[in-house]
Order: structure tokens, then C-alpha cells, then sequence
């Protein structure tokens, strides 16, 4: 049975396996992940995890450019199967085309509804943070993306050209 969970450097060995059936070079939403972040060593990795763990707590500053965030990855036994995040709040980017929540699920775990399932958890924490709606997006030619959302209550609000290309731009009322 998958559960979500914080971040953890126990799964430093799954988390670099699911990353090669993505490609070093592909973005993994929801993860956090910065073009230079150290995960192939365990001490950057850890450093990486710790760096998720502070992005949740609102006392703490984030770097310019990001906004505090709660992430999970979606997990089942000790195999890392995605990520999921929850941004608390939206910058002008984030109105724009990131949306409040990302989610990816690694190529070999897909199909089996667990972004679906992962999303229906995290609104519920978004609730439980006191937000009234939250805002998703993907790519036009996402269909399994535009299934999760849809399934989970999301209503279309536009499709319109981003810094990052087009986007399908989702509400979902809390």
C-alpha cells in the first residue's frame, strides 16, 4: 500500500533509480529539485532532504524566487514511486503557470492511480492548512495529468502561454 512521507535520506538508492528512468536531465515536478542540487553523493542528498524539511516550516526565510512548501514522496515499502509538493502560497510565477501543487510519479509506477491518489491527499492537508481552493496546471498534451486533476475536482479555468510554455490552468474548491 503507498503512503506519502517527508522526505528521507533512507531512500537515497530509490530516489537515484526512479531519477535514471526519468534521465538525469528531466524535470521532476514537485520535487524541489534545483539544477544544483548534490544527490548522487549521501551527505548532498541529506543536505537536499534537510533543505525540503525548512521549505515547510514559515519561520524560516526561503531563497528569493521560492515560497514555502510542504513535500512528500509518494512511497511504498522503501521504493521511492514520486513526489508531490504543496506550495502555501502563490507568487506571480506560480499564478502564472506552477500552480499550488506539483506532483510527478517516477515511469515505471505509472498507471495506477497513485497521482490521483496523492492528490486527493494532499488536498486534504491543504484543508487542513485553511485554503478554500488551490490552483493545478499542466501541459496541454498531459492527458493523465488532466484525468488526476479532473478526477479530483479540478474545473478549467483557461489554457494560456506561460514563461514555460502553454499551460491548462485547473481550480479545485477545499
Amino acid at each position: 500500500m503507498p503512503e506519502l512521507l517527508t522526505p528521507t535520506p533512507r531512500l537515497h538508492a530509490s530516489w537515484l533509480a526512479a531519477r535514471a528512468e526519468w534521465g538525469d536531465d528531466a524535470h521532476m515536478d514537485g520535487a524541489g529539485l534545483g539544477s544544483d542540487d548534490d544527490v548522487e553523493s549521501p551527505g548532498g542528498f541529506a543536505a537536499w532532504v534537510e533543505r525540503l524539511h525548512r521549505y515547510a516550516d514559515r519561520t524560516v526565510p526561503v531563497e528569493q524566487g521560492r515560497v514555502h512548501a510542504t513535500y512528500w514522496w509518494i512511497a511504498e515499502d522503501d521504493t521511492f514511486l514520486g513526489a508531490i509538493d504543496l506550495r502555501h502560497h502563490l507568487n506571480a510565477f506560480l499564478l502564472d503557470a506552477g500552480g499550488h501543487i506539483g506532483y510527478s510519479v517516477r515511469p515505471s509506477a505509472r498507471g495506477h492511480g497513485l497521482a490521483t491518489w496523492a492528490l486527493g491527499a494532499v488536498l486534504h492537508e491543504a484543508r487542513i492548512m485553511g485554503m478554500d481552493r488551490v490552483l493545478l496546471t499542466c501541459d496541454p498534451g498531459n492527458a493523465a495529468s488532466v484525468r488526476t486533476i479532473e478526477r479530483n475536482g479540478g474545473v478549467l479555468e483557461d489554457v494560456r502561454d506561460t514563461l514555460i510554455g502553454p499551460k491548462r490552468r485547473y481550480w479545485i474548491a477545499l
